[in-house]
């Protein structure tokens, strides 16, 4: 490999190396960092209803889960991307949800991640211009994220039916 290259070890994307320092709590390189941070800083100027922010933010904590990743994180960002993509909720929605189950629920199991890495990463959802054609890239990378944590979709689909999302 390119010495001036980096992996991510969350997603597996190559990218120029960076000296960007990700949180230790998500798997990511510090360039897969600098490309969460600019789909968030545009996902947020939109202050759009459906809040398709929040898809991004599950999204990448899934796909970037480690072993420093707090377990409340990968639970929470399971539990979103079901509920936005089999349920179709939008952002905002899964937001609520999310701030519903912090009351119930404090003590969240470790979800491993698979070893499948999946096909698309965070670069996918900034490869179209504004828009339309950036969201529905933003959906195919969570609709790939979310495949790729098949082992744990029962239990998934199982909270949210717990607690009545």
């Amino acid at each position: 490999m390119n010495p001036h290259v980096d992996k991510c070890p969350g997603c597996g994307i190559l990218l120029p190396q960076s000296i960007a320092e990700p949180p230790s709590r998500y798997l990511a390189s510090g360039a897969c960092w600098q490309l969460i941070n600019e789909l968030e800083y545009y996902t947020l100027s939109l202050a759009d209803p459906y809040f398709i922010h929040q898809l991004v933010v599950d999204t990448y904590g899934a796909q970037h889960t480690g072993p420093q990743t707090r377990p409340i994180t990968t639970a929470f960002a399971l539990i979103g991307l079901q509920l936005a993509i089999e349920k179709g909720y939008t952002g905002r929605q899964v937001q609520q949800a999310h701030m519903a189950l912090a009351l119930q629920q404090k003590n969240w199991p470790r979800l491993t991640m698979p070893d499948q890495t999946g096909t698309l990463t965070v670069s996918h959802g900034l490869l179209a211009g504004a828009g339309e054609p950036r969201h529905g890239r933003i959906h195919e990378w969570a609709e790939s994220v979310w495949q790729r944590w098949a082992p744990w979709h029962n239990w998934t689909r199982d909270c949210v039916n717990r607690y009545q999302l």
